[in-house]
């Protein structure tokens, strides 16, 4: 459906212009031609979709380790988590179907506004279904890590098999101690540094190390939340970030914050600016990604975005900080998929049927193709009200 949003804010380039926001087939459009269903939002502010540059998709719902203690690297992490096997609620969570397990983890993230992900796990055919919740990294190579368990493809057969024009993915020195930082130069001497190496937490990159990523135009992934859970600290990301060479992914909640907007105040703490904290949670991921058409709401863009009240903030930083029942609606394709009730006569002209659910205490419509009772068994806050 053609739809034309009137007298909201639009956030482009880090800066909110007040016009007219048209959408034709799913994707943004020139302003002039036919408006189709006007969605009138005075007051209101509008910004790209976000998206998530790592998340382990189906282990959203598994109990993480007791926060008791911090771990030298993640491989000392990954040991210690053997014997949580044996927590029944462990193995419960991960008794319900990997499908189930991998739409609750993409709901988890459209709720909170994220419509495309980087899953960094092996494939499932239930990432193919037409109506999964978020858009997928497509086309991309991936290892799991240098020294830890064998899983996942052969990590320099990966790389050789990625073209150069697409991402190749690596958890690389998750860690804090030697064998953390050797990381970097081992993948090196691999011949899998290059400028499509996407590397997942690089929390032991020294500065030489980071200098050696700019210089052959690698970048990093930062899930801040996850860093100071696992290992007591993250990286500096202004070197990185000032390069562009750093995108910002939530891990999963296995061992990171809720969703990406908790990802975004997780953030507010290591000296980087609030326009710079949109930015990588929109364009400059999606850059590094190499997905043309995300992160952006610019003419032939794909039309994911958020709706949100506009609180008088400087627009490049009022999104920081809100929570997933703060945003007023969720859209995909130019489709609402969650939003306020007020919104109902658009979800009608879409033609979309919608459940009355609550998020976090506040109501909310939900496409009902989302509104699974096995997927909301798993998530904590969300309500079916009927």
């Amino acid at each position: 459906m053609d739809v034309t949003f009137h007298g909201a804010a639009v956030v482009r380039d880090g800066r909110a212009v007040r016009e007219p926001l048209p959408v034709r087939a799913g994707r943004v459009a020139d302003a002039r031609g036919p408006g189709g269903f006007v969605v009138s939002l005075h007051d209101h502010l509008i910004f790209p979709g976000l998206v998530n540059a790592h998340e382990h998709l189906q282990v959203n719902a598994v109990p993480p380790l007791p926060a008791d203690r911090t771990f030298a690297n993640s491989y000392d992490w990954i040991d210690a988590f053997q014997a949580h096997f044996d927590d029944p609620a462990v193995a419960a969570a991960l008794a319900v179907s990997k499908a189930t397990r991998m739409r609750h983890g993409a709901l988890k993230n459209l709720l909170a506004g994220t419509t495309f992900v980087a899953h960094h796990d092996p494939w499932h055919p239930s990432l193919d279904a037409a109506d999964f919740p978020v858009s997928l990294l497509r086309g991309h190579g991936w290892g799991y890590a240098l020294n830890g368990p064998a899983f996942g493809p052969d990590v320099r057969g990966g790389f050789l098999a990625t073209p150069s024009s697409n991402p190749w993915m690596i958890h690389l020195a998750e860690g804090t101690d030697e064998r953390a930082r050797a990381e970097l130069a081992q993948l090196d001497a691999m011949g899998c540094l290059a400028a499509n190496s996407v590397l997942v937490h690089g929390v032991g990159l020294d500065d030489g190390g980071i200098d050696r990523v700019i210089a052959c135009g690698a970048a990093v992934v930062w899930c801040p939340a996850s860093n100071r859970r696992l290992l007591g600290r993250t990286l500096d990301p202004r070197r990185l970030y000032a390069a562009g060479r750093l995108a910002l992914g939530s891990d999963s909640r296995l061992s990171g914050s809720r969703d990406l907007l908790d990802e975004l105040a997780s953030a507010t703490d290591e000296g980087l600016p609030m326009s710079a904290l949109l930015d990588l949670a929109t364009t400059a991921t999606a850059r590094i990604l190499r997905v043309a058409g995300r992160g952006h709401l610019g003419d032939g863009a794909v039309a994911d975005m958020l709706i949100v009240a506009d609180h008088g903030a400087s627009a490049p930083g009022s999104l920081v900080g809100r929570r997933r029942a703060d945003l007023r609606a969720v859209v995909r394709d130019g489709r609402p998929c969650v939003a306020d009730p007020d919104f109902a006569p658009w979800f009608e002209a879409a033609g979309i049927e919608t459940l009355a659910v609550s998020l976090d205490g506040k109501s909310k419509l939900l496409d009902r193709r989302y509104a699974d009772p096995a997927m909301f068994a798993l998530e904590p806050g969300l309500e079916n009200l009927h």
